[in-house]
This record gives structure tokens, sequence and C-alpha cells, in this order.
């Protein structure tokens, strides 16, 4: 089985760690009895599912969730059961690869029209103007 982010990518099973851990926060006593929180570890760097770009992406998209051996670490502790937790981990993870997945479009150098460069340039007269009369020595009042 694996977990379909794309058309074209798919995790494998294997690749996924999961482990369950007790959850922070409100729940009484259920919350310190069951392990409902998941923790999901992908290794994006030793990953043969997905492309090298992709990879660098997704890296870069992961920030502070990725340890500085590449593992793309997740936790879901939202919901009550671990079912609902291990399915909002593994639908976070592939929205992560589909946003990683899409390449950045490039940026296409422009020029400045003339007339935005005349505008520029009247603004820049204007406030040097405004500048120069604040300058001046008090006039007799």
């Amino acid at each position: 089985m694996s977990l379909e982010c794309t058309p074209s990518i798919s995790l494998d099973e294997a690749e996924l760690e999961e482990s369950f851990v007790r959850a922070s926060g409100p729940g009484g006593q259920n919350v310190n009895k069951v392990a409902t929180a998941v923790q999901l570890r992908f290794d994006v760097r030793r990953s043969p599912s997905l492309p090298n770009a992709v990879a660098v992406r997704l890296m870069k998209l992961a920030g502070r969730r990725l340890t500085a051996d590449g593992v793309l670490v997740i936790l879901a502790q939202s919901h009550r059961t671990q079912e609902r937790n291990r399915a909002d981990a593994r639908e976070r993870l592939a929205a992560l690869v589909r946003e990683a997945a899409v390449p950045p479009t490039p940026r296409r150098a422009t020029r400045p029209t003339l007339a935005s460069k005349r505008r520029r340039l009247e603004e820049k007269d204007r406030r040097g103007a405004v500048k120069r009369l604040r300058g001046g020595k008090p006039g007799p009042d």
C-alpha cells in the first residue's frame, strides 16, 4: 500500500514511520492514559519515491519540522482517536509533498516604463523641495 500525493508521486508505506505518543493539552484522564497523538516520520533525503527537485523544495518547505538528518516529523494530536490523528498526519504530509511538487514560476526581468521613471523622479523632486523648505532659518514672525 502507498500514500498517493500526486498522480506521479506516491510514497511507499515502508518509508513512513509512525509512533504513538501521549497528546498534550486538555482531555481529562484519557490524555494521561491513551497514546492518541501520532508522530509521523518521513526521511526526505533518502526517499526513492521523490524526485530530487521535489525533495529539495520539500526540505525548504518543512522548515522547523525537518531534523538535521533530513527527516520530516509531523505531529498530529488534534483529534481524540489514533485513527483520525493518523489520517490527519498522512494528509498533512501529502499536502506538503503536493505543494513541493509544483515548480516555482521563474521570474522574468522587466524594465520600468518611461512614465514610471518620470513619476518617480517628480516625486523625488517634491520630497526634496519639502525638505529644503524645512531646513531654513526661522523667519521673523
